[in-house]
């Protein structure tokens, strides 16, 4: 067990460059308010003088300390990498600095230490460092495999601690908090910390440590650590006989590696897990950035037809990238024509905005001058032309709708399915505005189109057409009548006499309103007059309604069933199919020019800098997953 914080070590060595909050290696963390000792306790733990002092926040970065165990006769290095203070003078950096350390004297150990928590800002510090300072805390020791050594004053009430209120903020249990009590030889004369260091004020699942630090007064006299260690064990014998084996600088160290070593292990699955899943995901995003283009010619005709593949498949309903959310491309377009268009088309009334008066007034202007004995067919032609046009507003609406669905399947295929055009922001822009160029042609030709078959029908009323079935069966009832009219004439009756005999009646019961019967004696003007604005229809003008409305919707609902299945193909031959067939044809035209692809395949500075990122911590992944399988399982028990 004792290889694996040295494995831990390397591990965060390889994370060094491309930031190790990716990964949360199993670490303790070194948490203390300022003047609470903590350098003293880490400086004992070294062995040597190694921190810098002063007022005020001397550690402004988190300091990241490797202590390595080597033999005796080995050479004792001490590495720092960077320098402890930052450059910036007003503030502190969550930019770690990584000191290892080499030397027979010291056990094997990884300690994080922190800015010293701090209450009021001072000198040169911001006025927000507290809350600075307390981020930075947090965010080591949320990370659930930290171990948080908490570092209190013996002569403070530990009710107050502001190390043990951060750790209990991420680790209310104190599962992996051990709680470091300094100072235990400046406390009061007659008090004792006995009570502390038992665990009876403040329970501490990893164990509580008292330790003596040295004074100033030993720094200024440059006391040995050797010499500090073997006054603390003197004090805790004569003060704490009982705990004095459970306590002191070394036994500290002893427990830390015990526990650190123990913590990695239980750590080390979830850790291999991890890395596996990093690096596959990292793989995949490498991947989704491709390679540095060498070949502008050949990478930009991929892109193209990849473009155009994914275009043409997402009308036909077989693209990699379906939508689950809403329908898309060649299904929106069914739905348009069949639901959207089909169901417009049906809720249009054959007789919508046509009343009794405009057929009958239609019927008498089409007579002239000269009652009629049947109906004029002009009035029909010219009233059912009235209703047809109706049917070319909905279906120009068709057309635009499906060139809108078009025009968002461009958006569709550049975000979801050719992900490398992403790379290359000019080609996409010009991608984009080839394709809405075709459309912006096409739509106007297919207006046109949708237009004139709504013409077709208006040019020639067939009144022959097969499913034309009110028309014969009102040319046999006029047919029936011609041949009444030759017996009539033969009895001394004239044209239209039967009709007068029988809406006599009606006529004598229900005289046209507006006319009476003039004064004896005074003169009538007809212009003057008034036309009445409603009256009740005579028999044969109603007939003759019935018959042009019965006519009018046979006719419409035949034209209505020819519109609605020759839109559909029309906006499909002229549009939909034409940009299919024609769009890498077009975009090959447009953009596969010399003077083009070395402006088109320009990467976005993002992309490339994402890229190299993710080169990097993919290299790193690959490192920390040989570096970990190094480990046997031997090596955990």
């Amino acid at each position: 067990m004792e290889t694996l914080i040295p494995i831990i070590n390397r591990l965060q060595e390889v994370f060094l460059t491309v930031g190790a909050e990716i990964i949360q290696l199993p670490q303790i963390v070194v948490v203390g308010s300022q003047s609470s000792g903590k350098s003293s306790v880490l400086e004992s733990l070294v062995g040597r003088d190694f921190l810098p002092r002063g007022s005020g926040i001397v550690t402004r970065r988190p300091l990241v300390l490797q202590l390595v165990n080597v033999p005796p006769l080995a050479e004792r290095r001490l590495q720092e990498n960077g320098m402890h203070l930052t450059q910036k003078q007003d503030g502190i950096s969550p930019e770690p600095i990584y000191l290892k350390i080499f030397s027979p004297h010291v056990l094997n150990l990884t300690l994080v230490d922190l800015p010293g928590i701090t209450k009021v800002p001072v000198g040169d510090q911001p006025e927000d460092i507290e809350a600075q300072v307390q981020e930075m805390i947090l965010s080591f020791i949320s990370n659930p495999n930290s171990l948080i050594l908490s570092v209190s004053p013996a002569n403070s009430d530990l009710a107050t601690s502001d190390a043990l209120k951060l750790a209990r903020e991420v680790d209310p249990d104190g599962r992996r908090t051990l709680l470091v009590v300094s100072k235990l030889d400046l406390m009061d004369a007659g008090t004792d910390a006995l009570e502390v260091l038992l665990g009876r004020v403040i329970p501490v699942r990893l164990g509580i440590v008292g330790v003596v630090n040295r004074s100033q007064h030993d720094i200024n006299t440059q006391k040995s650590i050797e010499d500090t260690a073997r006054d603390e064990q003197a004090f805790l014998q004569r003060h704490y006989p009982s705990l004095a084996s459970r306590c002191g600088s070394r036994y500290l160290a002893r427990t830390l590696s015990r526990l650190l070593m123990h913590h990695i292990r239980d750590c080390l699955p979830e850790l291999k897990r991890r890395v596996t899943v990093l690096s596959a995901q990292y793989q995949a995003r490498l991947s989704s950035y491709g390679q540095p283009v060498e070949d502008h010619s050949s990478t930009l005709l991929q892109i193209v037809t990849k473009f155009a593949s994914d275009y043409c498949n997402t009308i036909e309903g077989t693209a990699t990238h379906i939508q689950t959310s809403e329908l898309c491309g060649g299904a929106r377009i069914c739905y348009i024509f069949h639901e959207t268009f089909g169901r417009t088309l049906q809720s249009i009334d054959p007789l919508g905005g046509l009343t009794e008066l405009d057929i009958l007034t239609a019927i008498r202007n089409a007579t002239g001058p000269r009652p009629a004995l049947f109906v004029p067919e002009i009035s029909f032609e010219l009233l059912v032309k009235r209703q047809i046009k109706r049917l070319e507003e909905p279906s120009l609406r068709c057309v635009e709708l499906v060139h809108e669905e078009l025009q968002r399947i461009i958006q569709h295929c550049s975000s979801y399915s050719t992900q490398e055009l992403l790379r290359f922001p000019k080609l996409h822009d010009s991608i984009v505005e080839v394709v809405t160029s075709l459309l912006r042609k096409r739509l106007p030709i297919t207006n046109d189109m949708v237009h004139n078959l709504v013409q077709i029908e208006l040019a020639y009323i067939n009144t022959k057409h097969p499913d034309f079935t009110d028309a014969a069966q009102v040319s046999a009832s006029v047919n029936s009548q011609q041949v009444i009219l030759p017996q009539l004439k033969a009895h001394g009756l004239q044209d239209g006499d039967k009709c007068w005999m029988n809406e006599k009646v009606a006529e004598e019961k229900a005289p046209v309103a507006g006319f009476s019967s003039p004064v004896k004696g005074q003169a009538i003007n007809l212009l003057d007059t008034a036309v009445p604005v409603s009256r009740k229809l005579s028999a044969r003008e109603q007939r003759d309604c019935e018959v042009i409305q019965r006519l009018i919707k046979c006719y419409f609902l035949i034209v209505r069933k020819s519109i609605q299945d020759s839109v559909p193909k029309t906006v499909m031959h002229f549009l939909v199919n034409f940009v299919k067939e024609r769009l890498q044809s077009e975009l090959v035209g447009q953009l596969y020019k010399q003077n083009l692809l070395q402006g088109l395949l320009i990467e976005s500075q993002d992309t490339a800098q994402q890229r190299s990122e993710v080169a990097q911590m993919l290299e790193a992944l690959q490192k920390a997953s040989n570096i970990i399988s190094e480990i046997r399982e031997t090596h955990l028990w």
